[in-house]
């Protein structure tokens, strides 16, 4: 038995990322502008366990990610703006430079900031659940569904780009202050909000491995393997293609509106095509199968571009598409499938006895990956 296919061993792996994680502002420092950028590092992770949950376990090659992500950025970001704001002079500076004389309906409930909050995730999960259940009702799949969900990136990208006496077009919207929760005021430079971010990463990691581990997960691996024949079987694969596709978004959407309050910025190049493909490059090189490896995927890529893109300038972009062709070409299963062919190498449970209970533990509920 492979251990890297046994359910205790993944969670051991899961447990050792994230007390590492929790650790480093102990090692950081008072390099603040570091852990403000690790912290961002965060918010990339994030996208990139919505891709491995949507794409390596559900089969859903979705290219627009950045639908979502947008959505709760500009929802954090407005809610952020509206704080600035009082009923004496309720309009943010760029509606009145754009000639509005009132605050358009859609902005007012985010002066209310739990309800701002909230809504930054509802809005992009109501949009998946639309989009998603459309979508999957006329059995619109692999690259028909990904060109549709890219086609929709560049219609609300093009959207909010012309939209400039509501969303301030291309300049974007520029909270002046941080995100205020009652008397606290969040340091998007703290240790706080590094733990915050990771936290978030934490639960939503929970939230998508328990998924691939319940019998719903069971049923999308089936689907994304031979959708019609689990849909001859009786199951509605619609709706559990709607569902692995609404969660997604909504990782999605928090990792938006954790990136406002960690930038104070937010614009229309969140809806980048070249962005969401990017998420994709992050899956495909650590391991679209693998949540965890998505996510180191999402470090490895982040990191380099940090720190050798300055260097290599729009070499890097050539380097980084030869790699990721290497791989899919080499290691179709991502980098982590080099730690699945080195843990295969250690037979665990081979020889059994009939009272060798332990070998026979090992072998229990194996996944495809971590």
């Amino acid at each position: 038995m492979n251990l890297f296919h046994n359910v205790r061993a993944q969670w051991l792996a899961y447990a050792v990322f994230f007390i590492v994680l929790a650790l480093v502002p102990l090692f950081v420092g008072d390099d603040v502008f570091l852990l403000n950028q690790l912290s961002m590092y965060g918010v990339y992770a994030m996208l990139a366990l919505g891709i491995s949950l949507c794409w390596g376990f559900g089969g859903i090659l979705n290219l627009g990610q950045g639908i979502p992500f947008g959505l709760g950025a500009y929802g954090m970001a407005m809610t952020m703006q509206m704080q600035t704001q009082d009923e004496y002079n309720p309009m943010p500076p760029f509606m009145l430079n754009n000639s509005l004389t009132e605050l358009p309906w859609f902005w007012v409930p985010f002066g209310n900031t739990t309800v701002g909050i909230i809504l930054s995730i509802a809005i992009p999960a109501l949009f998946c659940a639309i989009f998603g259940w459309t979508m999957f009702r006329a059995r619109v799949s692999g690259p028909f569904f990904a060109i549709m969900t890219l086609a929709m990136l560049s219609a609300i990208g093009t959207l909010f780009l012309g939209m400039q006496p509501y969303t301030n077009g291309a300049n974007g919207l520029s909270p002046p202050r941080s995100l205020q929760l009652g008397e606290l005021t969040v340091d998007p430079y703290s240790p706080g909000s590094y733990w915050v971010v990771f936290g978030l990463l934490l639960i939503a990691t929970v939230i998508a491995k328990l998924m691939t581990l319940s019998r719903s997960g069971l049923v999308a691996r089936s689907i994304r393997n031979d959708a019609e024949r689990v849909r001859f079987l009786g199951y509605n694969v619609a709706a559990y293609e709607t569902m692995i596709y609404t969660v997604s978004g909504i990782f999605a959407a928090v990792a938006g509106a954790c990136m406002v309050v960690l930038s104070q910025y937010v614009s229309p190049d969140q809806f980048d095509p070249t962005f969401s493909l990017m998420m994709v490059v992050w899956a495909g090189i650590g391991g679209r199968m693998s949540l965890l490896a998505a996510m180191l995927g999402a470090f490895l890529i982040q990191g380099g571009q940090s720190y050798l893109g300055d260097e290599l300038d729009a070499t890097w972009y050539l380097f980084l598409g030869t790699f990721f062709i290497l791989v899919v070409r080499f290691l179709p299963k991502g980098l982590v499938g080099l730690v699945e062919s080195g843990l295969g190498r250690i037979r665990i449970g081979s020889k059994r006895n009939d009272g060798d209970s332990a070998a026979s533990e090992v072998s229990l509920n194996p996944q495809p990956g971590a």
